[in-house]
């Protein structure tokens, strides 16, 4: 088994956050897992480090094991969730971790970091061209025109990208706003949410999860990039719902998950953005931070009933089934009824199971009692 170096006291020890983006590399081997990185990274976790990932997790699996959940951080708990996210959605992986080396170990790392990033550079460039098209108002043009392979005039520069990019709260009809935030004057951090993640491009201050994440732009234009990712390109405007292949189909993925939706939206907002390449450490669009703060929303405790009902919104826009999965059987239908007749019968056999059980129980008692008064009789009889 593979165990990670250490330090004598474990809990003094500067342990690396898996859940950064970590740096990039380039292996030259094909393997199933750049597969299955490729979906962990949109699915599950973008931007995580995935040698510390799995060398934080084997620790807390092996010589950190008995230490209480109340010893570790928040953010030890929330990595070694996606740890257990990994392990589950990769067959074998565990045991490949457990009976590998140190090297097998870093190859494993490297092969589904790879796919990963591979992934998120691939639909970084697609969305890149993309966007354009569902930006652009039906039957009209960009004025000025925006480049499809060049992000110099996006940004807080275009009028049209600019506005979807305003942070909410801010109001971008402010000529003194505007150019504050095309001049850097205004620095936007991470955690400042776009407009164009609101419905209606609405944002209530006093309810700020009113249409949270089910803006105009998200339910026709990032639903549109959700499908372009994992159901594939040509489902955005042809083909219908049931016909759909792609991502999503190959992986046996049946629902959005969480970190999909955070992927996605961190996707779309740095397509709109005058940044050419997706940087960790491009403080200008702080994509990771933007990406993380959706995330810890989502991971909250006490948002999940909004949480709940935000996912359920987003599986019936992608996924058809999801909501006939969710659907009652029709009253009086042939397997409603097939239903209530197994029903039936297996109510019918228990209880024929419990009238046996108290007869048995009866004769037994009667038995014993049977019995105790001959005992008690000879034993009189013996005085």
């Amino acid at each position: 088994m593979f165990e990670p170096a250490s330090d004598s006291d474990p809990h003094k020890r500067a342990r690396e956050s898996a859940l950064q983006l970590g740096p990039r590399k380039k292996p030259s081997l094909s393997d199933p897992l750049i597969h299955h990185g490729r979906h962990f990274g949109r699915t599950v976790h973008a931007l995580t480090n995935v040698k510390a990932l799995i060398t934080n997790g084997l620790l807390r699996m092996g010589e950190l094991a008995e230490q209480p959940e109340e010893n570790f951080t928040a953010e030890e708990r929330r990595e070694h969730n996606v740890f257990n996210t990994l392990l589950q959605s990769v067959p074998g992986l565990e045991e490949r971790l457990m009976n590998g080396s140190e090297d097998d170990m870093a190859q494993i790392a490297e092969l589904i970091q790879k796919g990963a990033s591979s992934a998120r550079s691939d639909d970084t460039k697609g969305l890149k061209n993309a966007i354009i098209n569902w930006i652009t108002p039906r039957g009209q043009c960009l004025n000025p025109p925006l480049a499809r392979n060049i992000k110099s005039d996006r940004g807080f520069h275009h009028e049209r990208t600019g506005a979807l990019l305003c942070p909410a709260g801010m109001d971008w009809s402010n000529s003194e706003i505007k150019d504050q935030l095309r001049n850097g004057e205004l620095a936007v951090a991470g955690d400042q949410w776009p407009i164009f993640l609101y419905s209606g491009e609405v944002y209530d201050s006093e309810d700020p999860w009113n249409g949270l994440f089910r803006g105009a732009l998200l339910l026709a234009r990032t639903s549109q990039a959700y499908k372009y990712i994992f159901t594939s390109p040509s489902s955005v405007d042809k083909e219908p719902k049931a016909t759909r292949a792609g991502n999503a189909r190959i992986h046996g993925m049946m629902r959005v998950t969480r970190a999909s939706i955070a992927y996605i939206a961190t996707q779309v907002r740095f397509a709109l953005t005058s940044s050419p390449v997706f940087s960790r450490t491009d403080t200008v669009t702080d994509s990771e931070r933007f990406y993380n703060s959706v995330l810890e929303l989502f991971e909250d405790i006490e948002e999940q009933e909004e949480v709940n009902a935000l996912l359920l919104w987003w599986n019936r826009q992608i996924f058809p089934s999801y909501s006939t999965s969710q659907r009652p059987v029709t009253k009086n239908s042939a397997l409603a009824r097939i239903r209530e007749k197994r029903a039936a019968i297996k109510l019918a056999a228990a209880a024929g199971e419990a009238a046996n059980g108290m007869a048995v129980g009866k004769g037994a008692n009667a038995t014993v009692a049977g019995g105790g008064g001959n005992h008690s009789a000879a034993g009189t009889s013996a005085t």
